[in-house]
């Protein structure tokens, strides 16, 4: 090669490699320009720290964090909107285990019980009720009555809500009586105290009562005390129970007679032919319906056996050991805490002449009807449960 060549060679390699070289350090330079302003952006983001402590895990970190948030912001916003469609559309509530009619109602707001317990219209509902009564004594009354029911009143602690149901319609008098103030006062003309608990005395409206007294107004009670009656009824585990009556020629059941030297009494020995088995009414788990007094357990069981059309509950007395179990354990007597039946026929003068009978006639007339009627309705359910199960038994072996 010529000379002239060789060096024009070697100068051009030579001025294409400081170019080269030039180039690189411009890309370097622009690259520490951009990391310099990109870590000058970071640094006024981060106002908190000083920006020769801000580093590559803290950018991570923090855009970590951003996503994060978020995602968790995203979350929410999603739950909340699936909730709020839920809540517009409220047949999506559907729970059958609410009571009847309720099942379209969140269970946290179903009030499926009630109580008697009078409240005030003012202040906090948490403070209306510095103590609740345990117990219930519900009385069908007439105002001719009311010194009767006066002392017998008094027998019941402030541990018993009071209810009285008037059958005359003479309510306001009552208030001569300071206890009636604070009473329950439940007035529909000419009804019988059946009558009154079947629609007054619902189980649900009564559950926070542990016992329930449902009692005549001619019930003398100079030997009764209603919280010793009640030590004795938990004492002997009786589920449906009566005081004693004094004996006397007009009692008609051997059942219902006080008992000397005694606290309790659950069977006894009636007339000849009375009692098919000693263990079933008249002659064990028997009580009257003059002064029943029931668990709060039993009662709803009883309940369901009034008739709605049957107002007097004649027979009812028969069905009730159909409610508990061993009924002749758990109805009894209470001998040591004892009434006197003073038989005053009050509802009789409520009553109408009617085909020459005279209003007391005529009320007895559809008592003895009711009696018929009600063990007629007791034996038909039971023979068509017992036809039912043998068609099912049938019908599975097929």
């Amino acid at each position: 090669m010529e000379p002239e060549k060789l060096a024009y060679t070697k100068a051009k390699i030579g001025r294409s490699t400081m170019v080269k070289k030039a180039n690189e350090n411009f890309k370097v330079l622009i690259t520490i320009s951009t990391g310099i302003m990109f870590g000058f952006f970071i640094g006024l983001s981060i106002p908190s720290l000083p920006l020769t402590k801000v580093n590559t895990t803290t950018v991570v970190l923090r855009g970590s964090a951003v996503v994060a948030n978020k995602t968790t912001i995203e979350s929410t916003q999603n739950s909340k909107n699936a909730s709020d469609e839920i809540l517009k559309d409220n047949k999506k509530i559907w729970i059958p285990s609410n009571p009847r009619g309720a099942e379209r109602l969140p269970q946290g707001i179903v009030a499926p019980e009630s109580d008697l317990y009078l409240r005030r219209l003012w202040g906090l509902p948490s403070d209306d009720l510095p103590s609740k009564p345990n117990y219930l004594v519900a009385f069908t009354v007439g105002y001719d009555q009311r010194n009767n029911i006066d002392m017998a009143v008094k027998k019941f602690s402030d541990n018993f809500t009071v209810l009285l149901f008037h059958y005359d319609g003479r309510t306001t008098e009552w208030d001569e009586f300071e206890w009636s103030k604070r009473a329950i006062h439940i007035s529909a003309p000419k009804q019988t105290k059946w009558w009154y608990a079947k629609r007054f005395l619902h189980p649900d409206i009564v559950a926070p009562y542990d016992y329930i007294f449902i009692w005549d107004e001619d019930l003398g009670v100079e030997h009764f005390n209603a919280e010793e009656y009640i030590t004795l009824v938990r004492k002997h585990g009786l589920e449906i129970s009566q005081p004693g009556i004094e004996p006397n020629k007009k009692a008609p059941w051997q059942m219902t007679k006080k008992r000397d030297n005694s606290e309790v009494h659950k069977e006894t020995e009636e007339r000849p032919g009375w009692c098919s088995n000693p263990h079933l009414p008249p002659c064990a788990a028997f009580v009257e319906i003059m002064a029943p007094v029931f668990s709060r357990d039993a009662w709803r069981c009883v309940w369901h056996i009034i008739q709605n059309d049957l107002v007097h509950g004649w027979g009812l007395d028969f069905a009730l050991q159909k409610c508990v179990e061993p009924a002749h354990e758990k109805i009894g007597v209470v001998d040591a805490q004892w009434i006197v039946h003073q038989t005053v026929p009050s509802l009789g003068s409520q009553g109408e002449t009617e085909n020459g009978r005279s209003p007391w006639q005529a009320v007895r007339l559809r008592c003895k009807r009711e009696w018929t009627m009600f063990n007629a309705r007791m034996n038909n359910a039971e023979k068509a449960y017992y036809k039912s199960l043998m068609s099912s038994n049938f019908t599975g072996h097929r």
